[in-house]
């Protein structure tokens, strides 16, 4: 498989993708793609997720499939096994990260406080999912990390909308966001892909277009 940027640069938004029907896998992640947002985290919070991944990655090359809610390292590495070409977790535990510094793909391990991302840094992790962004401190926290901890990136996720995305991507350490606000529960379970390319290229566009220039990544989440 050929190494992956960077996460964090392949898109301004990361959605955060729950899947009730594995079927529904394809359709959403092509409408997705077409409406800008190339990489696409399917949780692993219902049954049929590590099947929808495994469809996305057979059937829409073009989308950049990651596993999401991963926390145990059994996990890792059936997520890795279906074809997920990124990882992020909510949090992280030494066997946790150790799994995925093995697991040759890109990972997020999630963080919200000072010491963890201080503990990610000392083994070589510069790349952190900041979770949950809203409750844990939101742009006023990231924007204090930045000052003495400046090597550190983030994808803050959690309570994020596209009113507050904006404000977090305009901060010098942060990368994307994670966010669901393109995937109304409503419209996934109408099947209607055209609302959510819709929605999509207006998440797409919070960036400014500066995403995807990211310089490569060195396929451990560093």
């Amino acid at each position: 498989m050929p190494s992956l940027p960077s996460v964090l640069d392949l898109a301004p938004v990361v959605p955060v993708v729950v899947l009730a029907d594995p079927a529904d896998a394809v359709p959403l992640a092509r409408a997705l793609v077409a409406g800008g947002l190339p990489a696409i985290e399917v949780t692993l919070r219902t049954p049929g997720a590590l099947e929808a991944v495994r469809a996305i990655t057979a059937q829409v090359p073009e989308a950049v499939v990651g596993a999401g809610t991963v926390i145990t390292p059994g996990q890792v590495t059936e997520s890795v096994a279906a074809g997920a070409r990124f990882l992020v977790s909510p949090g992280w535990t030494g066997a946790l990260l150790e799994s995925m510094l093995g697991s040759g793909v890109p990972f997020l391990p999630g963080v919200s406080t000072t010491s963890e991302v201080v503990a990610l840094l000392e083994r070589g992790v510069r790349e952190m999912k900041f979770f949950p962004a809203e409750a844990a401190g939101g742009t006023a926290y990231l924007r204090s990390l930045s000052g003495p901890l400046p090597q550190a990136r983030f994808c803050p996720t959690g309570g994020i909308g596209p009113a507050s995305a904006p404000r977090y991507l305009a901060l010098p350490n942060v990368g994307c966001v994670g966010g669901s606000w393109m995937l109304p529960p409503e419209a996934v379970a109408a099947r209607d892909w055209t609302r959510i390319e819709r929605l999509a290229r207006e998440a797409a566009a919070l960036g400014g277009g500066a995403a995807g220039g990211g310089a490569a990544g060195e396929g451990r989440g560093r």
